[in-house]
């Protein structure tokens, strides 16, 4: 057996029908597309989802989802969570060291969820209100 002897069983693939071949072939004239209308001509056709004027599933469905490109870069991490890092100052690098934060993250924000013990020093870092106050409280400092 050749693969340029092979052939596909008779009858398994039957001849494509002819149109426009005169009137006795059945499908002369109008080729089997009916008179006149939109999908009597040619590249006619209504759009794709188009329901006859209905608003079509793809309107009615409600719009969901948003996924933000800049929520790869940013990142929050908890004030409780600080306390165990031992790098002085807390900067990205060590939040990325502590994997506290994605390894793609460019800017981070410490905000106020959890208490603070020690003394801390952060740097290069956005701090919230609430959480400055409690590292200040706490004897640390933020630096900018």
């Amino acid at each position: 057996m050749h693969l340029n002897t092979l052939k596909a069983a008779s009858g398994s693939r039957p001849a494509r029908r002819r149109v426009g071949r005169g009137t006795s072939s059945g499908s002369g004239k109008t080729c089997g597309r009916g008179t006149k209308g939109q999908r009597s001509r040619t590249g006619g056709g209504p759009k794709a989802g188009f329901e006859g004027g209905q608003m079509p599933l793809q309107r009615r469905l409600p719009k969901v989802g948003f996924r933000s490109r800049m929520a790869i870069f940013s990142g929050q991490v908890r004030l409780g969570d600080l306390a165990a890092i031992a790098a002085e100052p807390i900067d990205l690098a060590a939040l990325k060291e502590a994997k506290l934060i994605g390894p793609r993250v460019r800017k981070a924000k410490v905000i106020l969820n959890g208490a603070i013990a020690k003394a801390i020093v952060t740097s290069g870092l956005t701090v919230s209100r609430g959480a400055r106050a409690a590292i200040e409280a706490a004897g640390g400092r933020v630096e900018d």
